[in-house]
């Protein structure tokens, strides 16, 4: 029974196939779908997630329990769009049915042409399940209010003096070309360089399609291990810079009563001719009720340093906001991709061994200069970082749902 449903089925296939490719000279349906170049010509998959976690996390039975659960309870999941849901699920046990009728036919039929036709749509089958589990994990994922924000990035120098600026300007740089990378907007709102061309202090407006969501996990201690170039006897230093990701609201998320700012000026400071310490344009600005305070003296004008102080404080008073909801929402556990806090470390880069280490995700990739450059080997590094986060994520969601155990 299930190999005629195989035969009729590749049949069908072939038979559309040809209307739809139309060769020059008229032959069978299965020549033309063997003919060469006839599968070359179908436009690749982009990977959507990576194969090995899809894989994994599917062999959960609480997963496939969760899944079954989901199709028999409407509802059952909070925030997600459970008709879509329920659609891919019966999607995909359906493609499941249809790849093992079609391994079968592949092994067992005696025609050499339609065995080789089915392994070759084994290959499809595969990569339209892995498409659907994608998509399944990505309706299991809660969305979060800020993932669609734009993101204010600061830069601070840590331990290590000297080479600790100098690494955090190579930092600064490296975020810079990647929003370029990206096509996003990068709009610097202060720079406060050091004496010998680092940076101590720098922040930034990144602004374009999900930039917090794809930026988030970038925050914590970055730390390097190389010689100095200050280091005379060629010893190995270690230092640390902070990178920060808080997203920039707007103004129905936060609202800021004027009476709780007091703005300060004063007089420009550092590098920059005849403008600095002559006209009173840096600008400081203090939240009262919290204490927290943001600076701003990039532009000549006061007025625009106004408006960059309060972006800064703006997006500082809405990550505060945010710690605080989710520390009264969130349960006891601790994601392994980490809080994304100011504290923690996340990512070694060691210049000797040519080598840049993530330590969350315990991923290490070569080549420190090609990566700092800001382009593919940092794309593939905040990839892997959001696919791990979105596999712990969908772990969280079935153990709410599922008291038993993950197994």
């Amino acid at each position: 029974m299930w190999r005629s449903v195989a035969r009729s089925l590749l049949w069908r296939r072939l038979q559309q196939q040809q209307q739809r490719w139309r060769p020059r000279a008229s032959s069978s349906p299965l020549a033309v779908a063997l003919a060469p170049g006839r599968w070359e010509a179908r436009a690749p998959r982009r990977p959507s997630s990576s194969q090995a976690g899809l894989r994994e996390l599917f062999e959960l039975p609480a997963l496939q329990r969760f899944l079954e659960r989901q199709q028999q309870e409407p509802g059952l999941l909070r925030g997600a769009s459970w008709p879509d849901l329920a659609a891919r699920i019966r999607l995909l046990r359906e493609k499941e049915q249809e790849l093992r009728d079609t391994e079968r036919l592949a092994q067992e039929d005696e025609h050499e042409d339609l065995r080789k036709l089915a392994e070759k749509e084994a290959v499809s089958c595969q990569e339209e399940i892995a498409d659907l589990k994608h998509q399944i994990v990505l309706l299991l994922i809660p969305s979060e209010e800020t993932d669609r924000s734009d993101l204010i990035m600061e830069v601070t120098a840590g331990v290590g003096g000297q080479e600790a600026m100098l690494f955090t300007a190579e930092m600064f740089d490296m975020y810079q070309q990647y929003a370029t990378y990206k096509k996003w907007n990068f709009e610097v709102l202060e720079y406060a360089s050091s004496d010998i061309g680092g940076l101590r202090h720098a922040s930034a407006v990144i602004g374009g399609l999900d930039t917090y969501k794809q930026m988030k996990f970038e925050g914590g201690v970055h730390r390097v291990q190389r010689v100095p170039k200050t280091e005379k006897q060629g010893r190995i230093h270690t230092s640390t810079m902070t990178v920060a990701i808080l997203p920039q609201p707007d103004e129905i998320n936060l609202t800021i009563n004027p009476k709780d700012l007091r703005i300060e000026t004063k007089r420009a400071s550092g590098a920059g001719g005849q403008h600095v310490n002559k006209t009173d344009s840096a600008v400081r600005i203090v939240h009262i009720p919290t204490g927290v305070v943001s600076e701003c003296q990039q532009e000549r004008s006061q007025i625009k340093n106004k408006e960059k102080a309060m972006k800064i404080l703006r997006a500082k008073l809405y990550s505060i906001k945010l710690e605080e909801e989710t520390r009264k929402t969130e349960i006891a556990r601790k994601i392994q991709t980490g809080s994304r806090g100011r504290s923690e470390k996340i990512r070694t880069y060691n210049f000797p061994q040519d080598r840049v280490t993530d330590h969350r995700i315990s991923r290490s990739v070569h080549d420190i200069e090609r990566f700092m450059l800001g382009e593919e080997l940092l794309d593939d590094m905040i990839k892997s970082l959001r696919e791990y986060a979105d596999y712990e994520t969908v772990l969280e969601v079935i153990s709410e749902s599922d008291p038993t155990r993950l197994r």
